[in-house]
């Protein structure tokens, strides 16, 4: 692109195109905004919580139990006894002294039971066709164990600024021919979004897409922590520290405030993120614990783990696939679309159809 003397006006010597000096001085502006905001915030931290320490009347109360397995560590009082670990089965549980880690600040009682956690399972498997036939009635239930997970919450204030890639596509007939023409657009959006206790789970041992998925939890009925409802459950002793956790709260919040300025881009075909800048203006950090039913089944010797929100009830896990029904389903699925193509064509192009009804079992031949 070259500058036009007197016209104030750049254009493109390729297809013509002319555009404002204004207006490319301005997107050259906003590219170099973008990238100070993207070094300043490389020097903003989050403010961690002036976390307590556990008291000593407290550590005295409570103990850890150490699976020999998989190495997770398990806090309970003094009165709750783990007999097998909650992620892998394992049914040695050696105990230890309490000591150590930070006091959580906040906790989310349970809500659902034992029985209705049991059920929520039962109910996630129901009408899911390529499970194994024998899951249902092979699949032995481990342990049912109701755990508070440890939570890092996040609050942010930030400014995010964006650049989007748009097309505009336009069809017309001239003449005999039909043209396809794509305008392409530069679009800049830029604003100010809080966040509110964003999760990100403490522990290595949980799965964080199954955590997520979980999500989110109504911190309505959060309250400051207390032992007392530590009676009878068990928690897990966190492993990822604020400091290790701040990585993926500060990426699911530019996935947010990215994902709102692209909803702002309208009145295009297709757009596309090409650029972003995220600027910390503030960010604070607190330490809690969230409710969840860990339910571990065996099913061939293989343990399946389900989680449950202990306190909405909803439910994420891995299942088995049989690979025979998935074979059926998709061998049926392509049967009936070649069944129609060859309806379809051998009504339009009587010929034509012959040819296609051949050609599927080579098809299936090279598929297989």
């Amino acid at each position: 692109m070259e500058f036009q003397p007197g016209t104030q006006k750049i254009k493109c010597e390729h297809c013509d195109t002319e555009l404002e000096a204004a207006a490319i001085e301005e997107l050259y502006r906003a590219k170099e905004l973008m990238a100070a905001q993207a070094a300043d915030n490389e020097d903003i931290k989050w403010n961690k919580a002036n976390a307590e320490k556990w008291s000593p009347e407290e550590v005295a109360s409570m103990k850890t139990f150490v699976c020999e397995s998989c190495g997770a560590e398990i806090i309970a009082d003094g009165n709750t006894m783990a007999t097998e670990c909650c992620y892998c089965g394992h049914a040695v549980m050696i105990p230890q002294r309490f000591s150590g880690s930070l006091r959580p600040d906040y906790i989310i009682p349970f809500k659902t039971t034992k029985d209705e956690a049991m059920k929520a399972i039962s109910e996630f498997y129901k009408g899911l066709w390529l499970l194994p036939s024998g899951f249902m009635t092979n699949n032995r239930i481990e342990t049912v164990q109701a755990i508070y997970v440890p939570f890092w919450l996040f609050d942010s204030f930030v400014n995010t600024l964006a650049s989007f890639h748009a097309k505009k596509i336009r069809v017309y007939t001239d003449g005999d021919e039909t043209v396809t023409e794509t305008s392409h657009y530069e679009c800049l959006r830029q604003g100010n979004m809080s966040f509110a206790k964003i999760p990100v789970d403490g522990s290595e041992k949980m799965n964080n897409d199954y955590m997520e998925n979980i999500e989110p939890f109504d911190y309505t009925d959060m309250v400051p922590f207390t032992n007392g409802y530590m009676t009878g459950f068990l928690a897990d002793k966190y492993d990822v520290d604020a400091e290790a956790a701040m990585p993926r709260a500060d990426e699911r919040i530019k996935e947010s405030t990215i994902e709102q300025l692209q909803e702002s881009v309208q009145g295009y075909e297709s757009v596309e993120c090409t650029d972003s800048a995220m600027h910390k203006i503030q960010g604070s950090v607190s330490y809690a614990m969230a409710p969840v039913w860990i339910v571990t089944s065996r099913y061939k010797n293989k343990i399946y783990t389900f989680m449950m929100n202990g306190q909405t009830g909803k439910v994420a896990g891995d299942l088995p696939v049989s690979w025979i029904k998935t074979f059926l389903f998709f061998s049926f699925t392509f049967g009936v679309f070649w069944g129609l193509l060859y309806y379809i064509i051998k009504i339009s192009w009587p010929y034509v159809g012959e040819y296609v009804l051949m050609c599927i079992p080579i098809i299936l031949s090279i598929v297989l």
